[in-house]
């Protein structure tokens, strides 16, 4: 089904757009705590790396596809074979996966940003107990910035086998979010290159207010020195280069069919490989960007809380010993420690369970993954800035339209297939069909609202994607190459660029990232079958941290269901095609 006219503008807006759908949350917390754990400076090596072989290629195929074809993900692929219908049909299914959760986090967003304009900020210190005769107990345990996520935000429960009710502020806040999104594509995807411009350039303009404040803040050189000193050792593990490929693969947003359905509404002569360069290159540096800004933020909150340990030691060790004020130091806190222990023995062992070990590489050490790193350890260091509202709201401001672009893009890759059908189209206009696709995703999602919503939230969110994702990209690199013809989608990209195809695009896709993506299918399989027993974290009230434990049976079963539900797609698609073909000749024969 031809589009009636190009959604975009001007080729700019399409550049925009797929900006704001690629440059997401993960890129403020996925990429720096990959880069914390996997060896700082050296993880940008495998990353770059991955960039060339993996990301760039992969991107410029599914735009020349998305272009070429104007169609959705699931046309597209039908046009290259009838036997590929299911390969357009799984993106579907991802993407209407992942927008069943992702909105979750534009609504702990809403939810923080509302509480940012307290004074002082509610997760700035510890609430009183009931009695208001000293603090809450489990927030004492724990910090003010993790009671405030764990207890007045998710309220979580302490386990997934105790589901609880659903908390009515997260809900209104989902709510929210998705009345959002439905109003940013209120007449189906053509308005969404209106809202673009917003959700791409707002994140960048907050990213280097948090630059120069980051830059200035006490401690930010122990951040980025951490940061920027490489542990070659790390080049050695092989989850260094796993990872720093699976980051390239999901931060450019990959096989959703998101970037095929941007594509789709482009004209036919647009230059998909100039594009595809510039938007590869624009998201890795948003992620090194982002880094930069975010380790400056944790050597200031490591610095601040080993220089906070230093003072409460110092200050414990004087009054305990009555020393003379002043004597004891962060210089010399080390030595005296030493001169204590031999000369008062029983005394300072007795007193020793109360002293911690300070070190600031420790606290440098000290990661948090996912939604932790963006709601918890940006709060806690947002609480300690001077005007920390002001941060505060900032901050939460560019998430959202971090969050908001990402949505774009997601609902994007549900609708234009939908819109795309002559059956679908021709009983419900754009709007309605908008609203259907929003309205029973926020249903669903309430689901993640409720005491124990987190941990499915960590379910979808690990398993949803994952496999299903590396599946798809495997299957469209194939088809293009082997299916429909290398040397013939090399002639259609020549009447569309205006010259004849490199050959480092042709090397890739015929072999180096087929073979990467298999690697990876591999090595995710056999790192299943090695771990055994899937497990998750719990928030235990009573230590105020997290425990390890392991996944109920049917928690189990719900993760192969959305395993099977998007994979299987791609094999039953070929195979009812098939039976379909066979039914119509074995009729034919007979007549």
């Amino acid at each position: 089904m031809e589009k009636s006219r190009p959604l975009w503008d001007n080729p700019l807006q399409f550049v925009f757009a797929c900006i704001s759908y690629a440059v997401g949350l993960g890129n403020v917390w996925r990429f720096p705590y990959l880069c914390q754990m996997y060896g700082g400076g050296g993880f940008l090596i495998p990353y770059i790396i991955m960039l060339i072989v993996e990301g760039m290629p992969l991107l410029f195929l599914e735009l020349a596809v998305g272009q070429h074809m104007r169609q959705g993900s699931i046309g597209a692929w039908k046009i290259i074979s009838p036997y590929l219908s299911g390969v357009g049909i799984a993106s579907v299914v991802v993407s209407f996966f992942l927008s069943m959760y992702y909105n979750v986090i534009n609504a702990w967003a809403f939810w923080y940003l509302f509480h940012s304009f307290q004074d002082p900020l509610p997760w700035a210190s510890c609430p009183l107990n009931s009695n208001h005769t000293g603090y809450d107990e489990e927030c004492e345990k724990t910090s003010s910035t993790q009671y405030f996520w764990y207890r007045k935000t998710l309220n979580i429960s302490p386990s997934i086998e105790e589901n609880g009710n659903i908390q009515w502020e997260q809900a209104v806040c989902l709510i929210l979010a998705w009345l959002l999104v439905y109003l940013c594509i209120l007449r189906g995807t053509e308005s969404t290159g209106k809202v673009v411009y917003v959700t791409a350039s707002l994140p960048y303009f907050v990213l280097i207010i948090y630059l120069i404040r980051g830059l200035t803040l006490h401690g930010a050189v122990n951040g980025l020195i951490y940061m920027f000193r490489p542990k070659i050792e790390q080049l050695a593990n092989p989850k260094t280069w796993i990872n720093a490929a699976t980051q390239i693969f999901f931060s450019l947003g990959l096989g959703f069919g998101s970037l095929i359905a941007f594509a789709s509404y482009n004209e036919p002569n647009n230059n998909c490989e100039r594009h595809a360069i510039i938007i590869s290159l624009i998201n890795s540096s948003t992620s090194i960007f982002a880094s930069i800004v975010t380790f400056s933020i944790y050597g200031f909150k490591a610095t601040f809380n080993y220089e906070n340990c230093i003072s409460k030691a110092i200050l414990l060790l004087t009054n305990y010993f009555d020393l003379e004020e002043g004597a004891l130091t962060a210089d010399n806190l080390d030595s005296m420690k030493d001169y204590l222990t031999s000369t008062y023995p029983n005394e300072y062992a007795a007193l020793l369970p109360q002293i911690k070990n300070c070190s600031l590489e420790a606290e440098l050490d000290t990661a948090v993954q996912g939604t932790g790193l963006a709601f918890i350890v940006y709060s806690e260091a947002i609480k300690n800035m001077e005007v920390s509202q002001l941060y505060s709201v900032l901050y939460f401001i560019m998430l959202l339209m971090l969050g908001i672009g990402s949505m774009l893009g997601n609902t994007a890759a549900i609708l234009t297939p939908l819109t795309d059908s002559k059956f679908i189209s021709t009983h419900l206009s754009k709007e309605m069909i908008s609203g259907i696709v929003c309205f029973i995703n926020c249903i669903v999602g309430l689901v993640f609202t409720m005491e124990a919503g987190n941990y499915w939230f960590d379910i979808f969110n690990d398993y949803a994607a994952t496999l299903s994702l590396l599946l798809i990209v495997l299957v469209e690199t194939i088809a293009v190459c082997y299916v429909y013809g290398l040397k013939r989608f090399e002639k259609d990209l020549h009447l569309m660029i205006g010259h004849k195809l490199n050959w480092y695009w042709k090397i890739m896709w015929a072999f180096a990232s087929p073979v990467l993506i298999i690697s990876l299918f591999v090595f995710y399989l056999t790192d299943y079958i090695r771990t055994g027993t899937l497990q998750y974290q719990a928030w235990d009230a009573t230590q105020g941290q997290l425990v390890t434990k392991d996944y109920p049976s049917y928690a189990l079963a719900v993760i192969g269901l959305l395993v099977a539900a998007s994979t299987m797609c791609i094999p039953l698609g070929a195979f009812i095609i098939f039976i379909m073909k066979r039914l119509k000749r074995n009729v034919s024969t007979l007549e």
